[in-house]
């Protein structure tokens, strides 16, 4: 069944980046040709505060193909910003629960994920890695980053995905109110593919939805615990 006849599920902002934004725990290792600052702290009261700072903001930047770096836009600083809290947020809550280290496989598979943003070209990627003092995608602090969002990302994937379940009563009305009323009003004159036909399609859609409803809760939760300081404007 073509993709278009469904409405595609939209996957949650804050799930996106979190498979998209590097995860850097450890200042010191962020680009050295940076004149660097810190932005904003997060703290749970538990832990070690977490800081923000300006070069990670640049190193975000410099994973979006299209995001401008030299200069980089208010607006896309405090984007990143955003991003970058609400990531933290879910690395403080990781940190608390012991799980297995990614394999070289899963390390890998985010950095190809990170290139099929650029199409898959390499030289693109490293040459916004550059602006922001890295080598190239083989630069170590670059695979730590890469192995550090693999945790993230197992953490995320155990989280919110592990525990999801669908009921046959739900993907049956998702079917009659939501897939049938699309349907036909982008295709008329074409046959209603039958319920079963497109099950597993109407399980994934309904899985995304439900992620994005818990992403959203413990955001909301975890900014409500936690303490967010901005020191400066970006």
């Amino acid at each position: 069944m073509p993709k278009k006849l469904f409405r595609q599920p939209k996957l949650f902002l804050i799930l996106l980046h979190l498979l998209l934004i590097p995860t850097l725990f450890n200042n010191h290792i962020c680009a050295q040709n940076i004149v660097d600052k810190t932005v904003a702290t997060i703290s749970d009261g538990t832990s070690k505060p977490q800081l923000i700072t300006y070069s990670d903001l640049l190193w975000q930047l410099a994973l979006e193909p299209d995001a401008p770096l030299s200069p980089p836009t208010s607006g896309d600083l405090n984007r990143a910003l955003e991003s970058l809290i609400e990531f933290r947020l879910f690395a403080l809550e990781a940190e608390r629960l012991p799980s297995a280290a990614p394999s070289e496989d899963e390390i890998k598979e985010e950095i190809n994920d990170i290139l099929r943003g650029f199409n898959n070209n390499t030289s693109t990627l490293e040459r916004r890695l550059r602006i922001v003092g890295f080598d190239s995608i083989q630069d170590d602090n670059f695979q730590t980053m890469m192995r550090r969002r693999a945790e993230i990302k197992k953490y995320v994937n155990f989280r919110f995905r592990s525990f999801v379940i669908i009921t046959p009563d739900e993907e049956k009305k998702y079917y009659r109110d939501t897939f049938t009323p699309d349907f036909r009003r982008r295709n008329p004159g074409l046959l209603l593919p039958q319920f079963e036909e497109v099950r597993a399609k109407i399980n994934e859609i309904l899985t995304e939805q439900k992620i994005e409803e818990d992403i959203t809760k413990f955001i909301d939760e975890a900014k409500s615990r936690a303490e967010i300081v901005i020191l400066f404007e970006v």
